[in-house]
């Protein structure tokens, strides 16, 4: 059977770490863990906090194509899940944006909140989006 996106976002409701992969400027791939703030109805797109001069940043000036891992807690064989996503990112940097997805977790690591000096709001915008449920695979196309 194959799942649909919100099947999928159901399966993935809950988790709040993803590991955002970028270009280096030198061809290599970059991997940091990202949090989703708590904000996790997945309908696609997600959204990241990050300071202005963070690597992860300048990668996506000079390359929009990211990718995105998430995995559930459970193990490979029991009701967890893995999803992998490529999309294209996009740097917000409007207060409007920011506080529309500011929860009060940011805070510890935004000492002024929306108004912390080089924030950078990291949108990503799926294209595909595969995942790996037990024995199920399956991929969805946006």
């Amino acid at each position: 059977m194959t799942k649909t996106l919100a099947d999928i976002a159901q399966d993935m409701a809950g988790i709040d770490i993803a590991i955002l992969s970028t270009h280096t400027e030198n061809g290599e791939i970059a991997n940091r863990p990202m949090s989703n703030n708590g904000d996790v109805a997945y309908d696609g797109t997600s959204y990241y906090f990050s300071y202005e001069q963070a690597r992860a940043v300048s990668d996506i000036q000079r390359d929009p194509k990211v990718a995105l891992g998430f995995s559930s807690e459970a193990g490979l064989f029991s009701k967890g899940i893995y999803v992998a996503v490529e999309g294209t990112a996009e740097l917000i940097r409007d207060k409007a944006a920011f506080q529309q997805h500011w929860t009060s977790d940011l805070d510890k690591w935004f000492d002024k909140g929306v108004d912390t000096p080089g924030i950078v709001l990291i949108k990503v915008k799926a294209k595909r989006v595969t995942y790996w449920k037990g024995r199920d695979e399956g991929e969805v196309k946006l």
